[in-house]
């Protein structure tokens, strides 16, 4: 039997995929993805992550900026950014496939610590890069490690560091770097972040944040919009947008309590940014996304 990252990726997801093609595994921050067929745009604040694409192609927009990517390379997010992607090849014969590895500030600020000094790149949150082999390598032996319960107590912390370690000493290490330097920029706006998520449906205190981020108000939008690409305003907006969005899609919430429930007062008000963002208004975005997911099933 073969035994690439893509055949275990592969095995794995078609046995523990759910409908949206996502397939959890047990080790935290692991998960493998997998699609039958092209997909709809999918609108997402993302958190920082690595994804190995091992077969298919996708494409992620962030911003002004178009990332078109496919086997045997790597998408890497490092800060929470909004992102649009959707996949554009894939077949039941050939699907998508990707093993995802959610990015641990904690495990990357430890290794920095033991590397030493080097220089970090405050660049673009979003970039695309091919795959190398001792990555590759690392995500390989973690997925075995889902055939082994016995062991994932006693490896996987160590694999998960090694996996860092490799992405760290790559081509990625300058991006990914400054998520680990203590007090870095992108560690305080993560903090601001982390509060926002925690109460998106509230209103928006930038003072409060920028106490978080340990920032004056001036230098916190200033360090806020370069490494997220967003004022804090429009990043809230987003993610209230975002989350109303899937609410409707997959849990069936009415219009109406959708606005309210992520924090608009006013159904209008909701139906306008929601046509700015998705392209359409509510009823005839959700309309044709179901129309959609009849035709492919």
């Amino acid at each position: 039997m073969d035994d690439t990252l893509l055949d275990r990726a592969r095995r794995y997801a078609e046995s523990h995929a759910d409908d949206d093609g996502v397939a959890r595994t047990p080790i935290p921050g692991l998960t493998v993805l997998r699609e039958i067929a092209p997909t709809v745009l999918h609108y997402a604040v993302s958190r920082p992550l690595v994804a190995l694409v091992r077969q298919g192609r996708k494409r992620v927009v962030m911003g002004g900026s178009a990332f078109d990517f496919g086997a045997g390379e790597s998408l890497l997010i490092t800060a929470d950014v909004p992102t649009v992607s959707q996949i554009t090849q894939a077949s039941a014969g050939q699907p998508y496939i990707a093993v995802v590895i959610d990015l641990d500030p904690a495990v990357i600020e430890g290794l920095v610590v033991e590397m030493g000094s080097a220089p970090f790149v405050a660049d673009t949150p979003v970039r695309v890069d091919a795959t190398e082999r001792e990555v590759a390598d690392a995500a390989l032996r973690l997925l075995r490690l889902l055939d082994r319960p016995a062991s994932r107590p006693v490896l996987e912390v160590q694999l998960i560091r090694e996996l860092h370690f490799w992405l760290l000493s790559g081509r990625h290490g300058g991006a990914i770097r400054s998520l680990g330097v203590a007090d870095s920029h992108a560690q305080r706006v993560a903090r601001a972040v982390a509060v926002i998520r925690e109460g998106f449906a509230g209103p928006l205190r930038v003072a409060r944040l920028a106490e978080a981020a340990g920032m004056s108000a001036s230098s916190f939008h200033e360090h806020f919009r370069s490494i997220t690409s967003l004022t804090p305003l429009k990043f809230q907006k987003q993610l209230r947008l975002i989350e109303a969005r899937r609410m409707m899609l997959t849990d069936g919430v009415s219009i109406g309590s959708a606005a309210h429930d992520v924090g608009y007062e006013s159904v209008p008000q909701f139906t306008r940014d929601y046509g700015r963002m998705f392209g359409l208004p509510p009823a005839r975005d959700l309309k044709m996304v179901k129309a959609r997911t009849r035709a492919a099933a």
